[in-house]
């Protein structure tokens, strides 16, 4: 996932993402991938100073959610936006918001003795739950699915069209995706995988929002009211029906006021945290509205798993932030760097949990598709391992850094080329001299380190920051192991 060993293969030309079209950018990719698997590459290995032949394989996607649909093929939007529950869900439309939402979606995971189930006033009004748990479906019998779909590009429009009979109502396929021309994709366990990165951002966002009251982000307004109304029974947060805006609402105990913001500001305006742990977060305060803008992933990130529960404590009742609580602790736990399996399962069992618990808290129209996706991603960890192999911060970053670099936003593709020449040579050490450097001297000197960024400038260490220097360079060389096993002190 490091920069030298990330490079960019396809620019889509054009100011409008193609959307279903990709496959159409993506077939040279997909013939290289089949030559790689079939036939191989001649590749010379530099240990052992000889040809063989390299054969690879594709391991899975990594995108954000709509483009999770374009290279699916599964439609991300509509009740059936869930990949995995497909058209088990129980998504509804909200007569009043006129959204899609999957409250009351997450007790069919529920063991069938769990109390949840027979509980008929805390989630939809008069209503028990008594359904089986959504069938996952293997590759094999997704494919038995998309065999008959037509493919981008084969055919007419309208001929496409209607050949997609019954999308949006018992499926959401809308193509049949390239990947499955390759011969291996249906015995994948994972195929594309949900970025925990933007699921994160998304479900704090929304629950940031709500508690801090901000009007325009707010998932709590008239409108959800109405539908809370209709469908739940919560008569203390119930509006009358005449009531013409927001101010007629009664106050939600999930909700914080005036006083409790600007607390809440002022004490994340005066947080002091470690250089690089996250931006600024001063920086993202309006002291005259008291909510937060401006806030990058990893912002929200080391605010969803660290600090919200802290700073939430004494705001909140206490049911709220022990649900909110336990949501940041999944949230940190599935971001582990190392799983176990066992650990991932007792993670599918929480999560189920407090889903529930927050549709006891939140009106309907808080749980978008998104607020859903957490329940599979405990799976995905257990199949795939730590999350960390399959988010996009390292591809956000790369982006980034090239997209600084583009010099004439007319010709981009010049100049993301000018770039990525530049970035694949990271870490190769091309301009240095191997013969001027002494075979004798410790590793830590000859070592391949790349290049600095600049000349440098000529200064002179204090004591302090030459005993730092002097013991990692006895800490990191190889001639003094032998030292360490004995319990040998470099300070």
């Amino acid at each position: 996932m490091k920069k030298a060993f990330t490079f960019l293969s396809l620019i889509i030309p054009g100011p409008k993402s193609p959307k279903g079209n990709l496959d159409i950018f993506l077939q040279p990719l997909i013939d290289e991938l089949k030559l790689l698997w079939e036939e191989g590459v001649s590749t010379y290995d530099v240990s052992k100073k000889k040809n063989f032949q390299m054969r690879a394989m594709l391991h899975w996607t990594i995108s954000d959610f709509p483009a999770y649909g374009m290279l699916s093929g599964w439609s991300t939007v509509g009740k059936l936006a869930c990949p995995y529950c497909m058209e088990h869900t129980k998504a509804f439309t909200l007569t009043n918001g006129k959204k899609q939402t999957w409250f009351d979606c997450h007790r069919p995971f529920l063991p069938e003795d769990h109390p949840f189930r027979r509980n008929k006033s805390a989630f939809r009004k008069n209503k028990a739950e008594y359904s089986p748990v959504p069938p996952r479906l293997s590759g094999e019998e997704v494919w038995e699915r998309v065999s008959k779909l037509p493919r981008i590009g084969e055919c007419e429009h309208s001929q496409f069209l209607s050949l997609l009979k019954g999308l949006g109502v018992p499926h959401n396929w809308n193509k049949q995706s390239i990947f499955w021309q390759l011969p291996y994709w249906s015995k994948l366990l994972i195929r594309h995988n949900l970025d925990v990165m933007h699921i994160e951002k998304n479900v704090f966002d929304n629950v940031f929002h709500i508690v801090m009251n901000d009007k325009k982000k707010t998932k709590d307004n008239l409108k959800a009211r109405n539908d809370l109304k209709k469908f739940c029974k919560r008569r203390k947060l119930e509006v009358d029906d005449d009531a013409i805006d927001e101010t007629n609402m009664p106050t939600a105990p999930y909700v914080l006021s005036k006083e409790k913001r600007k607390a809440f500001c002022e004490w994340l305006e005066g947080l002091k945290l470690p250089d690089g742990y996250t931006s600024n977060l001063s920086r993202c305060i309006d002291t005259k509205k008291y909510k937060l803008f401006g806030m990058k992933s990893h912002d929200c990130h080391v605010l969803m798993q660290r600090l919200l529960p802290i700073a939430f404590k004494d705001l909140l009742p206490v049911n709220v932030w022990n649900a909110l609580t336990k949501l940041s602790q999944f949230f940190r736990d599935i971001c582990s760097s190392f799983v176990k399996i066992e650990d991932m399962i007792q993670l599918e069992k929480n999560i189920l949990e407090i889903l529930c618990k927050l549709e006891k808290i939140f009106p309907p129209s808080f749980f978008n598709s998104i607020k859903h996706l957490p329940i599979h991603l405990p799976y995905e960890a257990k199949v795939g391992g730590p999350v960390q192999y399959k988010w996009m911060y390292p591809f956000e970053r790369f982006l980034y850094h090239l997209k600084k670099k583009v010099g004439n936003k007319a010709r981009v593709e010049a100049s993301t080329y000018h770039v990525n020449t530049k970035v694949g040579s990271l870490g190769l050490n091309l301009n240095v001299d191997e013969e001027s450097i002494g075979k004798d001297l410790p590793e830590v000197f000859n070592c391949n380190t790349g290049y600095s960024p600049s000349e440098g400038q000529f200064g002179y260490l204090t004591e302090k920051d030459y005993n730092v220097a002097h013991r990692y360079v006895l800490g990191n060389c190889e001639l003094l192991s032998n030292f360490e096993r004995y319990g040998f002190n470099f300070s």
